[in-house]
């Protein structure tokens, strides 16, 4: 049902979101996402923050696998951000999900977001419940020092083929234009 382009589609879209959107200092931090095969999201301690984009055709249900550790907590919080670790980093994969949608909107109508939601590593064997025709694991790499994985659940209610075009800028967001 979630044909071969959409897959790679869903993985080039993630890529191009996290690597707009996850960046403290976009001017010198470096980015990198990769498939992870092996990802080890029900570490005990790790923060599970799941966001969800939703249409009638299907349900795309991203899920950040956040470590509570020093050095994240560190670089995450490294510019006087107010607030905890899961604040700010809850609002960065807010605006991650909501590029993702962005796009996804140009390929299909009706979409909608959910809230962040926070979860406990002790979770992860319950997202099986989730069904998904397609699942994707992400290695979040930043200045090669810290890695976040991530794991994207597609659950196609119809069958789903779309492309996202690996070269196309991210759409800026986030400003407020005053008049």
């Amino acid at each position: 049902m979630v044909s071969e382009q959409a897959r790679r589609s869903i993985e080039t879209l993630f890529g191009k979101a996290v690597r707009a959107n996850l960046a403290v200092d976009r001017e010198t931090d470096v980015i990198d996402v990769s498939v992870n095969y092996s990802a080890s999201a029900d570490r005990p301690g790790t923060c599970l923050h799941v966001l969800t984009i939703a249409s009638y055709l299907f349900r795309l249900t991203t899920v950040f696998h956040l470590p509570q550790d020093p050095a994240v907590s560190a670089y995450f919080t490294r510019q006087g951000e107010a607030g905890s670790l899961t604040e700010v980093f809850g609002e960065m994969a807010n605006m991650c999900c909501g590029a993702m949608n962005r796009e996804l909107g140009h390929h299909f109508m009706h979409l909608g977001m959910s809230t962040p939601n926070v979860l406990d590593s002790a979770c992860v064997p319950f997202f099986d419940e989730l069904k998904a025709n397609y699942i994707a694991r992400q290695r979040i790499s930043i200045n090669h020092a810290i890695a976040i994985d991530a794991t994207l659940f597609l659950k196609a209610y119809a069958p789903i083929d779309f492309r996202i075009d690996a070269g196309a800028p991210v759409e800026e967001t986030g400003t407020i234009e005053l008049f």
